[in-house]
């Protein structure tokens, strides 16, 4: 038995342009020739607009505390995971109280009772409806929950359903770190997004799960960090990740085709996740793809920057709803490890 993606949905907070984040908060920050380095970078970062839970234009986080912040994801994190999951169910005709597991993924904010709790409750699921809180893993976290709810409804044979919710906006940086390089970056790609994914039993109606692939490379586990700190969670970001990822991607994704007697020419549908242009970039020359494919990878980084795991979501979501939906899916997302997952989708009758 297979497990089909017969659902999608998503909620955004309110968005704002680059420009108007860069003029109305960043750029006072930034003085001499560290203000002409923040400035490149937000201009070449790809991102025209974003969203923002917590916009620092109105109001500056970056002195609060941790537990402020965590406090404050749990209030704008419910109401945004609640519209994602029911547009999800009503995408794909089912009820709350129909499915077996609620796994949800994020890395901005903890809690407990958390997510997954308290949208059970409200949402109107079973007391029998098993959870899974899947923490800390980053952008690529989507496809291992995607692989967990897909393993459960394959397994089981009852409908689940995936939710992937970041509020980045709540960790901007206080000023003596915001002006190290990686923090520039991370400041000027990041972005707030929720987005659910249901899937149900069959082979029919939707987008069949065929496989879930990873590859880490843990030698260069210091090249992406995500860290604790008493002011909010830090991104590091080394320039070299760009680097190592064209080392394994081709390798990854040619095998996770070969497995299934297909080739690179034979995917019609790239969601290949926008960690920033340089990767979409290193993405494109070594599986020499057309630029035509990775169109709506570059199109949800210019339009919601960098979500961080419910973006390959979001770009799955525009590639289902083209008007001449492919056949053959692959998605793709990186983040720390350094790790790099793939899954392989097919249209169902």
């Amino acid at each position: 038995m297979a497990s089909v993606v017969a659902g999608l949905g998503s909620a955004l907070p309110p968005s704002v342009t680059q420009q108007e984040m860069w003029e109305g908060f960043f750029a006072r920050h930034y003085s001499g020739s560290a203000r002409a380095v923040a400035e490149r970078i937000f201009a070449h970062s790809g991102v025209t607009r974003r969203q923002a839970a917590v916009n620092p234009v109105l109001e500056d986080v970056s002195d609060w505390s941790t537990e402020r912040r965590m406090r404050r994801y749990l209030v704008e994190a419910l109401p945004l995971g609640k519209e994602a999951v029911s547009r999800a169910l009503t995408d794909a005709g089912l009820d709350a109280a129909e499915l077996g597991l609620f796994a949800v993924c994020s890395c901005t904010g903890y809690a407990t009772p958390g997510l997954d709790i308290l949208l059970a409750r409200d949402l109107g699921m079973a007391d029998t409806t098993q959870r899974l809180m899947v923490g800390h893993m980053g952008c690529y976290a989507a496809l291992p929950g995607l692989a967990a709810v897909s393993d459960f409804v394959t397994a089981r044979g009852r409908p689940a359903l995936l939710l992937c919710a970041e509020l980045t906006s709540l960790h901007i940086q206080p000023a003596p770190a915001r002006t190290d390089t990686q923090q520039i970056v991370s400041h000027a790609l990041f972005s707030d997004a929720a987005v659910a994914v249901a899937l149900r039993p069959g082979e029919a109606g939707g987008y069949a799960v065929r496989e879930v692939a990873a590859v880490t490379d843990t030698s260069t586990s210091e090249l992406m960090t995500w860290e604790v700190t008493d002011a909010g969670f830090r991104m590091g970001l080394s320039p070299q990740v760009p680097q190592v990822l064209s080392t394994h991607v081709r390798r990854m994704v040619e095998g996770l085709l070969a497995r299934h007697g297909l080739r690179l020419p034979d995917v019609d549908g790239w969601a290949v996740h926008p960690g920033g242009p340089r990767i979409l970039d290193v993405v494109q020359r070594e599986l020499e793809l057309p630029d035509v494919a990775l169109a709506a990878s570059r199109g949800v980084l210019d339009e919601h920057g960098n979500c961080s795991s419910p973006t390959v979501l979001l770009i799955l979501d525009r590639l289902l709803r083209a008007p001449a939906p492919p056949q053959w899916v692959v998605m793709l997302a990186f983040g720390p490890g350094l790790t790099l997952y793939g899954a392989l989708l097919q249209r169902s009758a």
